[in-house]
C-alpha cells in the first residue's frame, strides 16, 4: 500500500504532467488544432520545443519564461496550469486517498482548469471538454456516489447515483438556457453562450444538482464583482464587455467540488 504523504506527492507530480497536456489543449483545441500532431513549438520562431525544455514547471523556471532560441516571453498561464493543477491533484488526493473518488476530482479539477483558462484567453469553451466531460461525469457517477443526492431513488446506489448525475447535467443547464434564450428574444443579442449550458451540463453531472446550483450562485457573484472592477478599472464598455463566465464557474466548481458540504451547509441552514 501506498504511504499517504507519497501519493499526494505523486499525484502532485502526475498533476504537472496533466496540467502541461492541458496547455497543449487550451492553446489547440479552440482553433480546432489537433492536440496530437505536430509537437509543440514555440510561437514566435516556430522551433520545436525539446523534450528538455519542456519539463513542466522546472523548465519555465530554469528558462526564466522566455524561448532558448528566441528569446521571446512564454505566456505565465503555461506555468500557472501547471502548478494549479498539479496542487488540485495532490488536494483531492489527500482528501479521498488513492481510490475512484479521488480521480473522479482530478479529471473534473482538469476539465476545470482547461475550460477557465480556454474561456479567459479565447471566449470559447470547447466541447473536447464540456461534452466529454459531461459524458465522463456521468460515467463515474455509475461508480462513484454524486454528492449531496437530491432525490434518494429507490433503486440500487448505483442507478440513483447515476440518475442523480443526469437530473444534475441537464436541470440547470436547460434552465440556463431558457434564460439565455428569453434574454436574447427580448434584447435581440446574445447574452449567454451555449458554451456556458454544456459547461454546467458537465458539472451538474460530476456535482449534481445542488453542486450545479450552488456552482452558479458562486460563480454569478464572482463574475459579477470581479466584472465590474474590471471594467472601472480597465475603463471598458459595460455594454459590449464579453464576461468571461466560463472562468467564473469554474473557480466556483472547484471550489464547490474542494469543500460542497461547507457550503451546501451554509446556504441551507436558514431553510432548516
Amino acid at each position: 500500500m501506498v504511504d499517504l504523504p507519497f501519493a499526494w506527492v505523486l499525484a502532485g507530480l502526475f498533476g504537472l504532467l496533466i496540467g502541461s497536456f492541458l496547455n497543449v489543449c487550451i492553446y489547440r483545441w479552440p482553433r480546432d488544432l489537433s492536440v496530437v500532431q505536430p509537437r509543440s513549438a514555440c510561437p514566435n520562431c516556430n522551433e520545436q520545443i525539446a523534450w528538455y525544455d519542456n519539463i513542466p514547471v522546472l523548465s519555465y523556471l530554469i528558462l526564466g519564461g522566455r524561448c532558448r532560441r528566441c528569446g521571446a516571453k512564454i505566456h505565465w498561464r503555461y506555468f500557472l496550469v501547471e502548478v494549479v493543477t498539479g496542487l488540485s491533484f495532490a488536494f483531492f488526493v489527500s482528501s479521498y486517498g488513492l481510490n475512484l473518488a479521488a480521480a473522479k476530482y482530478c479529471v473534473l479539477a482538469a476539465i476545470l482548469i482547461g475550460l477557465a483558462f480556454s474561456d479567459l484567453e479565447t471566449r470559447i469553451l470547447p466541447d473536447e471538454f464540456t461534452v466529454g466531460g459531461t459524458v465522463a461525469g456521468l460515467v463515474f457517477a455509475w461508480f462513484v456516489p454524486v454528492p449531496d443526492a437530491t432525490f434518494h431513488f429507490q433503486t440500487s446506489p448505483r442507478v440513483s447515483s447515476f440518475l442523480e448525475g443526469i437530473i444534475g447535467a441537464f436541470a440547470c443547464s436547460g434552465l440556463l438556457w431558457m434564460v439565455g434564450w428569453i434574454f436574447e428574444k427580448l434584447r435581440h443579442k446574445e447574452g449567454l453562450g451555449f458554451g456556458d449550458v454544456k459547461m454546467l451540463a458537465m458539472i451538474g453531472a460530476f456535482l449534481g444538482l445542488q453542486g450545479a446550483v450552488l456552482t452558479i450562485v458562486i460563480g454569478s457573484m464572482m463574475g459579477a464583482i470581479s466584472g465590474l472592477l474590471y471594467i472601472k478599472i480597465s475603463g471598458k464598455d459595460a455594454a459590449s464587455y464579453q464576461l468571461p463566465f466560463g472562468t467564473f464557474l469554474s473557480a466556483a466548481a472547484l471550489l464547490v467540488a474542494a469543500e460542497g458540504p461547507l457550503f451546501i451547509g451554509w446556504y441551507a441552514s436558514p431553510l432548516s
